[in-house]
């Protein structure tokens, strides 16, 4: 049997090597724009505060890489309707495009490796691994 202990160890130094390798794969854009362009992608518009915040980072550099990707064309900023005094950012459609290319390129180098190294019982206890995971991450206990 193993311990929680190690075996959360374990997870931790595979996990971070894995995101090491799928960041590896990524286009032209850095970390912090694909990471913003994604949470625009799930959460729709938001201000730079906001930005700021769900990355927890200094407004001041949420600023900085948002002006990169207006710049870029991959964000566009318009007046809040609820409040003009302020600014939200989008996606614009290349902005989409530019994070679907990214997603899918390191979608495929992750589903190229899966299925060059592993066997098919290895993929199933992958499956339910990530499974297992998911609800580590989300603080869920066991629902069966």
């Amino acid at each position: 049997m193993t311990e929680p202990a190690a075996l959360a160890g374990d997870l931790r130094v595979v996990i971070g090597q894995l995101i090491r390798r799928l960041r590896a794969e990524r286009g032209d854009l850095s970390l912090t724009q694909v990471t913003v362009l994604g949470r625009l992608d799930r959460g729709g518009p938001a201000g730079v505060s906001d930005l700021a915040a769900g990355e927890r980072v200094r407004p001041q550099s949420m600023a900085s890489t948002v002006a990169a990707l207006l710049t870029a064309g991959l964000v566009s900023r318009a007046p809040d309707p609820g409040d003009r005094r302020r600014a939200l950012i989008d996606l614009t459609p290349a902005g989409r495009e530019a994070l679907t290319a990214d997603r899918s390129r390191r979608d495929r180098w992750l589903a190229d490796a899966i299925e060059r190294d592993l066997t098919a019982r290895e993929r199933r206890v992958l499956s339910e691994a990530a499974e297992l995971l998911g609800r580590v991450a989300e603080g869920r206990g066991d629902t069966r």
